[in-house]
């Protein structure tokens, strides 16, 4: 009988930058990854039984980096080295074209790779140089796939309190004779916002997640719209408030729940409308990227 082992995969950018995973409840946990320089983004390829997560590296300097292991950390290795991205942030997964896709901060880019490293390409560019990289409108930072409706979706975080983050879409590929930098089909879904950085999909719901860091009352919260607007697009609504720092998001859509990580090292649960939140760990260090999995194992009958 085949049963299921839910774990969370969650990055410590502090304490030398580390990877640990955790039952949904903050037991079990073990440190499976250490020495890592500054992560931020993670995600989980369940089938081939691997784990990828992003290395700011120094953020002034050209030295992000893409790292690989499996579930246990064992067999660990760089797949996109250093200088290939310059500060990688939020990490996603794609299962149906098998690619990555991450947000780059100072690189003021989205970029994707296969799953060996491979045909790293710049999908979005919106800036070039040292000039417009102390720009922070230009910064790209969360990333989310729509690979049925064929959407890419990311965000442009803005100056520290700044409310000027945005959230935007545009097609998975460059529309033919577009480049990176010159996109004919990017579209702002929300402007004036005051930090947001990691974005989830529900797609079976059609409904966009995302922290915001930034002051109150709209910064420092969890959040989430429709993809697809009617008449209109609605204004974001706010689902969980006063984190400190908040960075990670990670959904569970059929145990109907969300998973949240701070800089102020907590691990949050709470239901996808944001009741019932729960602190599952604290004190972990300064917590960044998180990603929910559900592993099959095999249990024998008697």
């Amino acid at each position: 009988m085949t049963q299921r082992q839910e774990r969370l995969f969650v990055l410590e950018a502090s304490g030398g930058g580390r990877v640990f995973s955790v039952n949904p409840d903050g037991s079990d946990k073990k440190i499976i990854a250490t020495e890592c320089g500054l992560p931020d983004g993670v995600a989980v390829d369940v089938v081939a039984g691997h784990f990828y997560w992003t290395n700011m590296g120094i953020p002034p300097v050209n030295d992000g980096s893409i790292e690989r292991a499996e579930l246990d950390g064992s067999n660990r290795t760089t797949i996109v080295p250093s200088g290939v991205t310059f500060t990688p942030k939020q990490l996603h997964f794609e299962a149906v074209s098998q690619k990555l896709y991450w947000g780059d901060r100072e690189g003021m880019r989205v970029m994707r790779c296969d799953l060996d490293g491979s045909n790293v390409e710049t999908l979005v560019q919106t800036g070039q140089g040292d000039d417009d990289r102390r720009d922070q409108t230009k910064w790209c930072v969360g990333v989310a796939v729509d690979s049925a409706s064929g959407h890419l979706y990311w965000t442009q975080k803005g100056p520290s309190d700044a409310g000027l983050g945005k959230i935007l879409r545009a097609g998975i590929d460059l529309p033919t004779g577009d480049t990176a930098a010159d996109r004919s089909d990017i579209e702002v879904l929300f402007k004036g916002l005051p930090e947001p950085i990691d974005l989830e999909l529900d797609l079976a719901a059609r409904m966009l997640y995302w922290t915001d860091r930034g002051d109150p009352p709209r910064g420092n919260t969890v959040n989430r719209a429709p993809i697809d607007a009617t008449n209109g697009r609605r204004e974001p609504e706010i689902l969980s408030t006063h984190l400190m720092e908040g960075i990670g998001i990670a959904l569970d859509p059929g145990g109907g729940r969300m998973f949240v990580t701070d800089l102020g090292g907590t691990v949050y649960e709470a239901d996808l409308d944001g009741s019932n939140r729960r602190e599952i760990l604290l004190a972990q260090g300064n917590l960044t990227g998180i990603a929910y999995v559900a592993l099959p194992t095999e249990e024998s009958s008697t």
